[in-house]
């Protein structure tokens, strides 16, 4: 089942989510509901906070699509090709990070706004799954920033609170005043920041 992904400046994206205690047939539907809706938004992450449960829990998904994109799909670090996804994270971890990378991040919950932004370079989590069972994850790449993306949400903190104070209150003003461009307004952006680059 599809769910409602809140956008900021929902006070519900601030909360703290709790630790997950019960590993139930409820928690496998919620987990399997997160997946459809990230897919469904064309995502590659999503908190339960984002949709509204304030439970530590997310979900990622980073493998093609497309079958065809798939075959020419040499992008993925060796590590990151190791794990299999999509990946459902239950009370999630770092116990390690190294080294520093920085990425264009966007959020399902600021829809619209990228921002570079820094992060560990490699990570090892420990996290369990929708049984409860541990699994530890070593990675880098897209994969351990997509990872350390989610879980900030977790924290109640999005990729905006990791940029300069007024590159963050022009996007927070920009919301306020205008509030978020429609799927047209963003395709229409798409297209013409692309017309830009051919002609650059």
């Amino acid at each position: 089942m599809k769910l409602e992904i809140l956008t900021y400046p929902n006070p519900l994206l601030r909360e703290v989510s709790e630790p997950v205690t019960k590993f139930d047939e409820s928690l496998k539907k919620l987990a399997a509901d997160m997946l459809e809706t990230m897919y469904d938004a064309n995502g590659i992450g999503l908190a339960a906070i984002q949709v509204g449960k304030p439970i530590q829990m997310l979900v990622i998904d980073l493998s093609p699509r497309d079958p065809e994109e798939s075959r020419h799909d040499d992008s993925r670090t060796e590590l990151e090709k190791k794990i299999t996804q999509p990946l459902i994270l239950i009370n999630p971890e770092i116990i390690n990070g190294v080294g520093k990378t920085t990425y264009d991040e966007g959020c399902l919950s600021v829809p619209s706004f990228f921002e570079s932004v820094e992060r560990y370079e490699k990570i090892e989590v420990k996290a369990q799954d929708v049984d409860g069972k541990e699994i530890r994850i070593v990675t880098d790449g897209l994969l351990a920033i997509c990872i350390q993306h989610e879980m900030d949400h977790l924290k109640g903190t999005l990729f905006i609170d990791h940029i300069s104070f007024t590159k963050s209150n022009k996007i927070k003003n920009q919301i306020k005043k205008k509030g978020y461009p429609t799927k047209e307004e963003m395709e229409e952006e798409r297209k013409s920041k692309r017309k830009s680059l051919e002609k650059a």
